[in-house]
C-alpha cells in the first residue's frame, strides 16, 4: 500500500503540471491565461491589500485551488473602465 503522503503529493503535481499548461502562452490564448496574486498585482500596479479589497468588494472575480487564488487574465481587463474627462 502506498503512503498516503505520497498519493496527495503525486495529485498535487498533476495539478501543477495542468495549471503550467494552462499558464503557457503558447497552449493558451493570452486572454485566458491565469494570474497569480503577485502577478495580478504587477499588472494591476497595485498592492496585495488594494487586490483584496477589489476582490471583496466583488469588482474582480478570483478562482482558487487549495490555498492558491487565482484571477483570469481577460477577467481582470474587462474590469478595468475609461475615466470620464
Amino acid at each position: 500500500m502506498q503512503n498516503p503522503f505520497q498519493d496527495l503529493s503525486d495529485k498535487l503535481q498533476g495539478i501543477e503540471t495542468l495549471l503550467q499548461e494552462i499558464r503557457q502562452p503558447n497552449k493558451t490564448p493570452a486572454q485566458e491565461q491565469l494570474l497569480t496574486r503577485e502577478e495580478t498585482c504587477n499588472m494591476l500596479k497595485m498592492n496585495k491589500a488594494t487586490l483584496w479589497k477589489h476582490t471583496k468588494q466583488g469588482k474582480l472575480k478570483s478562482y482558487g485551488i487549495g490555498r492558491r487564488v487565482y484571477y483570469k487574465r481577460s477577467e481582470v481587463l474587462n474590469s478595468l473602465t475609461p475615466l470620464k474627462k
